[in-house]
């Protein structure tokens, strides 16, 4: 049976990778935050820290496209035009940051649905059949059908790659183990704004026996997928 090769399990933890109840999930790839004019970029972080993600998810989700009854999700996270979805003391901290969300920018308004910036990178765009996730936190579970359609499709296996690795990807990690589907997060896959945060948010994983779930790699994802 095909099993991931992860820390500090293999994976999944029932000894069976089954593509009829997996999901990539690809989380927030979008030009806010992995490409230039975009959110991250106006913060002043180092944009590849974040981009270094896109070439070892294009390679894994070109593989996954071609097993039969595998599930791709997309998320992206973006508010309202009108800004009603937004809490005051985000937009107040993002303000502080250098990068209001709202407020205009090289990539159109930031944060906001429509927009230029809240666009998926072309690398990584969904293909038809692909739902995609709009959400206005970092949880891909809050005020979102992710928890629906994942459990219509009889989904119970889930494969976390996206940015950031301690905001987003965790806080949908951390969600979706509450709920009780089985994660593995790549760390190939994943990036944060801070190299730093990156390697404690997959270390946080590890912790009590994988308290939130195993880490793994692309690499190990791809050999275990050569049995289909």
């Amino acid at each position: 049976m095909a099993v991931v090769e992860a820390t500090p399990y293999a994976w999944p933890y029932d000894g069976r990778l089954d593509p009829m109840k997996t999901a990539l999930i690809i989380i927030d790839m979008q030009i806010d935050f992995c490409g230039k004019g975009g959110y991250v970029e106006q913060m002043g972080y180092d944009l590849s820290l974040t981009a270094r993600a896109i070439e070892p998810i294009k390679k894994l989700l070109a593989r996954v496209r071609q097993i039969e009854g595998f599930t791709v999700i997309h998320t992206r996270e973006g508010h309202k035009p009108d800004l009603s979805d937004l809490p005051a003391n985000k937009r107040w901290r993002s303000k502080q940051a250098g990068a209001e969300i709202g407020s205009p920018g090289p990539a159109g308004r930031i944060l906001v649905r429509g927009e230029p910036g809240w666009n998926i990178i072309e690398e990584l765009a969904p293909i038809e059949g692909e739902p995609i996730i709009d959400k206005p936190g970092k949880g891909s579970f809050y005020a979102t059908d992710l928890d629906l359609i994942l459990k219509n499709r009889g989904i119970t296996h889930l494969i976390l790659t996206g940015i950031t690795t301690d905001v987003c990807v965790h806080t949908t990690m951390r969600e979706a183990n509450d709920r009780g589907y089985e994660c593995l997060i790549l760390e190939d896959c994943t990036g944060a704004t801070d190299e730093g945060n990156h390697l404690a948010a997959l270390k946080m994983v590890t912790m009590q026996g994988g308290v939130f779930g195993s880490v793994g790699s692309s690499a190990n994802v791809l050999k275990a997928l050569e049995q289909f």
